[in-house]
């Protein structure tokens, strides 16, 4: 054990947690719409950095380098394809998307405003969208939680498992207390550190390397092109973006529309750089540590290689970096699987709408600390998976679930209600059962789950009767939305 590395963490996670009593301090009397969407009130560097880090998780540090470390560049299309994505859903998806959830009864989560957007009564849609919320983030959280427990394994000694605890209560703590400020300031300060790790640690081992006592290659290493499985597959990681709550869930807290230039500009910027030094890390890492199947099989390339680098200290800061990719997407994870179910679900369903903010404030809080408590259990269970795994798992969900509806319902005017619902249940099943009984094809079920249904999302609109006057209304009231000077 390292002490300077202990004690950094130590100092970094008492910073979290610091976050959330301060946003807790600050905003007691903010209410519902202040806790699950900051009020509408984050400006673009704390938007586009809190976007990019709550999606980027411990994957990035840990799951893609390592699959880059021991498959080669096949697996680069990957990030390659999550570039594209992220780009499209910043410059296509996001100006549309702050507009019609303002116009559309001021939504703050993406079930309700999939719900007022179509001026739906009915709470089948919310209902639906919850239990894939819930599903997907706790395995999500899971990934997240099971990074913090390697981590910590690997650097101080402790077991995993009470690493895990450790983890889950500095998130829950920040999250429980402070609400989305607190997880969007938390977010853009961790962007910064893993931004930091991520060009620090590649340049400095590759300015280490002795390429006369580099290993032998493996034949295909260097293909990029050796399986159009991997081609399609890292390709469509770009789909999830449409369809991903705790990102999209950004946009829309925006403070301005003139802003989101800049935040794109910024949010992009950022996660194009962050993929390619993903990349490269799995790269330098294999001709730096050459190939070991300890490493390989639990992740560490990027952990392993700092430590053999830098001093403890320093190691001990970028180390921090990999608990700022976990952190920042866990807290996302549990807010926005909070928001949902206390405002779609609890609010209209279970109290008919009786419920005040202080009551659905408590009941958020307790959703966080359920699927805190449950992505614990699925973490600490040693067949649930690598890191990688439970990612992709939730990323495929939550895009073919959502993206189809949600993209049809900002630029089609003819989209209805029941296409919407058909189009999530549709996708989430294709996704599924693609995952059970056909993962053998070398297909990401993301792929099947976003076309199949898309195309359910538009049959099932064309053959059942158009919107009504007031949605169209709305529609067009959305599209020409400018923010109050």
């Amino acid at each position: 054990m390292r002490i300077a590395e202990v004690v950094v963490f130590v100092i970094y996670l008492l910073f979290m947690l610091g976050i959330g009593v301060f946003f807790f301090l600050k905003s007691k009397s903010s209410g519902e719409k202040g806790y699950f969407l900051g009020g509408r009130k984050m400006g673009p560097w704390v938007t586009a950095l809190s976007a990019g880090a709550s999606d980027m998780s411990a994957w990035v540090l840990m799951g893609l380098p390592t699959s880059v470390y021991a498959l080669g560049l096949g697996q680069i299309w990957i990030p390659v394809g999550l570039a594209i994505g992220y780009a499209i859903s910043w410059i296509i998806e996001a100006p549309r998307l702050r507009k019609f959830s303002i116009v559309a009864n001021d939504s703050i989560t993406v079930p309700q405003y999939l719900k007022n957007r179509f001026l739906a009564k009915s709470n089948v849609l919310q209902i639906i969208c919850a239990v894939v919320f819930l599903v997907a983030y706790t395995i999500y959280a899971a990934s997240s939680l099971k990074a913090c427990g390697t981590l910590f394994n690997t650097v101080i000694g402790i077991d995993a498992n009470v690493a895990m605890y450790i983890a889950a209560i500095i998130i829950v703590g920040y999250t429980f207390l402070g609400g989305f400020s607190a997880v969007c300031w938390t977010d853009f300060f961790q962007g910064m550190l893993l931004f930091g790790g991520m060009l620090i640690a590649p340049i400095f081992a590759a300015g280490m390397l002795d390429m006369s006592t580099i290993a032998p290659m493996p034949e295909n290493y260097w293909n990029a092109f050796s399986s159009w499985q991997d081609i399609i597959s890292g390709l469509a990681w770009g789909l999830g973006y449409f369809g991903m709550p705790h990102i999209i869930i950004r946009y829309m807290s925006l403070r301005s529309q003139k802003e989101m230039k800049k935040s794109a500009g910024i949010g992009i910027t950022w996660t194009v750089f962050i993929l390619i030094f993903a990349a490269i890390i799995g790269i330098v890492g294999r001709l730096y540590l050459g190939y070991d199947e300890s490493v390989s099989g639990n992740s560490l390339v990027f952990i392993t290689m700092v430590r053999q680098i830098f001093p403890a200290i320093v190691s001990g800061i970028l180390l921090s970096a990999v608990l700022a990719a976990s952190m920042s997407t866990a807290d996302s994870q549990l807010l926005s699987a909070a928001s949902s179910f206390a405002s779609d679900v609890y609010k209209p369903v279970f109290r008919k709408n009786k419920a005040g903010d202080k009551e659905m404030l408590w009941a958020g809080r307790l959703v966080v600390l359920a699927v805190a408590a449950v992505a614990l259990v699925i973490a600490s269970n040693p067949n649930s998976g690598s890191i990688m795994d439970l990612v992709s798992n939730a990323w495929g969900l939550f895009g073919a679930a959502l993206g189809p509806s949600i993209i049809l319902s900002l630029f089609w005017k003819r989209f209805n209600f029941k296409g919407v619902i058909a189009g999530i249940v549709v996708g989430a099943v294709v996704d599924i059962c693609w995952l059970a009984f056909l993962s053998s094809t070398g297909i990401y079920e993301l792929f099947p789950g976003f076309v199949v249904g898309l195309v359910a999302a538009i049959i099932v609109t064309l053959c059942t009767k158009k919107p009504s006057a007031e949605v169209e209304k709305l529609f067009d009231d959305a599209v020409n939305y400018e923010d109050e000077m």
